[in-house]
């Protein structure tokens, strides 16, 4: 029987802490609770969680300062739950590293098909292979080379450390230069039909790109106002 899934809830109001975990035991997660920013940080050495539900108000560290602190050291999925839904918060969030974010207050269902989907999307990227030479999935152009067989991002002759949405977003506009994808495209095509997140995702995760790939003299990650983005490779 295969091992469940743990599930790190970090919340301060027990009430609402509790209910998730029930939410999730019933759906066969292995659940575990913290009330603070500085047990949560603790709980993801000892607890090892497959994914880790957020709230941002927290007394101690809140939780933007756990999630950088967690993605110093691990790739662990993060879906922040907050009762503030400005877009600043979200963006936030997700500039930190978050991989989603839910306002409160939430579904039950929602919340659980969320998780799901967060869940299968790390697992299919950490899921191990065999791959053929042939089915090696590579673009290359100059200073670049874009793995996404091996999830691997090669930068001036150098390793980037790229988180995994990053890394899709990057080879899917690498792999069709210079054509133009508008937002609501990039997220059904990179987060899927599952995803209930807004465009912004997209813009987040672009900014994210061009802070570590700086504009080339053969290439750019391009915005077309009013459409969407593409990977533009001058002429030359």
């Amino acid at each position: 029987m295969a091992d469940k899934q743990k599930i790190l809830i970090v919340d301060d109001d027990e009430n609402i802490a509790e209910l998730i975990s029930l939410y999730m035991t019933k759906e066969c997660f292995e659940t575990s609770i913290c009330g603070d920013g500085n047990s949560a940080i603790e709980a993801v050495k000892t607890f090892a969680p497959d994914i880790i539900l957020l709230d941002i108000m927290l007394p101690g560290k809140d939780g933007y300062q756990v999630c950088r602190e967690v993605r110093m050291t691990s790739k662990v999925p993060i879906i922040m739950l907050s009762a503030k839904g400005e877009v600043f918060d979200k963006v936030l969030g997700l500039e930190l590293g978050a991989d989603d974010y839910m306002e409160k207050p939430f579904d039950s269902k929602e919340l659980v098909a969320r998780v799901k989907a967060v869940l299968r999307r790390y697992e299919n990227v950490s899921a191990p292979s065999v791959e053929k030479a042939s089915d090696v999935e590579e673009v290359s152009f100059t200073d670049l080379v874009i793995n996404k067989t091996n999830y691997a991002v090669t930068y001036m002759g150098k390793k980037l450390d790229m988180p995994p949405k990053e890394l899709e977003l990057l080879y899917f506009l690498a792999s069709t230069p210079n054509h133009v994808y508008t937002r609501e495209q990039l997220l059904e095509s990179i987060w899927g039909y599952d995803y209930v997140g807004d465009t912004r995702t997209v813009d987040v995760h672009i900014k994210r790109l061009r802070e570590k790939l700086n504009d080339h003299a053969a290439w750019r990650i391009a915005t077309i106002y009013g459409v969407g983005y593409k990977f533009e490779v001058m002429p030359g």
